[in-house]
């Protein structure tokens, strides 16, 4: 990717950071990646899960979850479901993802965040990519600070700057 080139990178999550521990990480990294991209926050309403919930109910929530995650995708962005079915790569592997991405100019870049239950059919279709970081499940609120330190050590790589080890 050509130094003068703005990426802007854009991730919709579910549901709001409540945790200060989560936010001060999220504004760390958002304040290094500065230097990189434009980063924008969308977070969508999560709607209310109860336990034990029926398969019917299951994807009535994701369902409505996914049309607020739907709503906040502009058109002609490159959109990065994190979905535990993904693909899973290396952080190299996924530093030239995002170059490669650049290269071709697809300088707006979607990740989405579903929530507790998932990611809706729907926008798992809209996906150009589906990544997955560990079969393990993580909360979406702390997936926000992973996926962030993830994009910050890609950009590292990509200009060949000391933090990847």
């Amino acid at each position: 990717m050509k130094s003068g080139d703005q990426v802007n990178i854009t991730i919709i999550s579910v549901g709001k950071i409540k945790e200060k521990y989560l936010k001060n990480a999220i504004g760390e990294y958002s304040k290094r990646l500065s230097r990189y991209c434009k980063l924008n926050f969308v977070e969508v309403s999560d709607e209310k899960a109860p336990e034990n919930l029926s398969d019917t109910e299951m994807k009535s929530i994701k369902d409505k979850e996914g049309e607020g995650i739907l709503k906040n995708i502009k058109e002609g962005s490159h959109v990065i479901a994190l979905d535990i079915q993904g693909k899973m790569i290396s952080s190299e592997d996924f530093a030239k993802k995002l170059n490669s991405l650049g290269i071709q100019g697809r300088s707006n870049i979607v990740f989405i965040i579903g929530g507790s239950l998932g990611i809706s059919k729907n926008v798992l279709s809209r996906a150009d990519y589906k990544l997955s970081f560990s079969p393990m499940t993580f909360p979406h609120q702390l997936m926000k600070v992973i996926l962030l330190e993830q994009v910050y050590r890609g950009f590292r790589i990509n200009r060949g700057e000391p933090y990847h080890k």
